[in-house]
């Protein structure tokens, strides 16, 4: 936090809600000092802005395109000093007890100064978004993998990676280009993106439009098993015994 106040950045894809929140932070700068460090229309645009700029909130909605708030504060939660995440949002059907455990507070459209107050009061005391919580909010996948480099946030687009292999305390994620370390678990990646990559190994998960086919090896040195052949020039991926019956029947062989 500045001297000046909680340090803000406003997240929202229609501008007339943009300046909305920005001139209610003016409404109520008495009791709660803010700075504007500046607003993005949606989550990829706000992550570029946090990421040159220190930023204590983040007032962000939850239904924009390209990336939503729920992916964008889920994203913020793995970074080493995440802003307090205060949702806003025209859409009522969400649970208010959930967000609650996954941001500092959560508005509803059109917002009061007085409930903007108390929810920015509320954010000085908050943790880091919960990723449980904000999974159970917005069960689909994420959209994009991020990955800390040389303090800044790097967004990997799901649909670029070709498998992703456990090793040591991290997950590789390999593109065609390069390889990128996610501080996430193997096990939950399988899981919440299940209908996309398939285990072919206890340490391996493999898109499956990435599979081109599968081939006999190790004949000859008295080891044989079956390989994935990866698309894209990528080479090929041992799959192991216990998991062939399940990668057989998932690509219909």
């Amino acid at each position: 936090m500045s001297e000046n106040g909680l340090r803000v950045v406003i997240v929202d894809d229609e501008a007339p809600a943009r300046a909305r929140l920005r001139d209610l932070l003016g409404d109520v700068v008495v009791s709660q000092p803010t700075v504007l460090v500046g607003m993005a229309a949606n989550g990829v645009e706000a992550l570029r802005l946090i990421e040159a700029n220190e930023v204590d909130v983040v007032l962000a909605d939850i239904r924009m395109p390209v990336m939503d708030g729920v992916e964008l504060a889920r994203h913020l939660g793995r970074i080493e000093r995440p802003p307090a995440v205060i949702f806003a949002t025209a859409y009522d059907q969400y649970a208010v007890q959930a967000f609650e455990l996954a941001a500092a507070d959560y508005l509803l459209k059109p917002v009061r100064a007085e409930r903007l107050a108390e929810a920015l009061a509320r954010a000085r005391r908050s943790l880091r978004p919960a990723d449980e919580a904000l999974q159970r909010i917005a069960p689909g996948a994420r959209q994009h993998f991020s990955v800390s480099e040389r303090g800044r946030i790097l967004l990997v687009p799901v649909v670029d990676v070709l498998f992703l292999r456990a090793e040591l305390k991290y997950v590789t994620a390999h593109t065609a280009e390069r390889e990128y370390l996610l501080d996430e678990s193997l096990v939950q990646l399988e899981i919440e993106f299940a209908e996309r990559f398939l285990r072919v190994h206890r340490n391996c998960l493999v898109a499956r439009n990435a599979v081109v086919g599968v081939e006999r090896a190790g004949e000859q040195e008295g080891e044989a098993h079956w390989e994935i052949l990866l698309a894209k020039d990528a080479g090929r991926l041992p799959v192991s015994r216990r998991q062939w019956p399940t990668v057989k029947q998932a690509l219909g062989i």
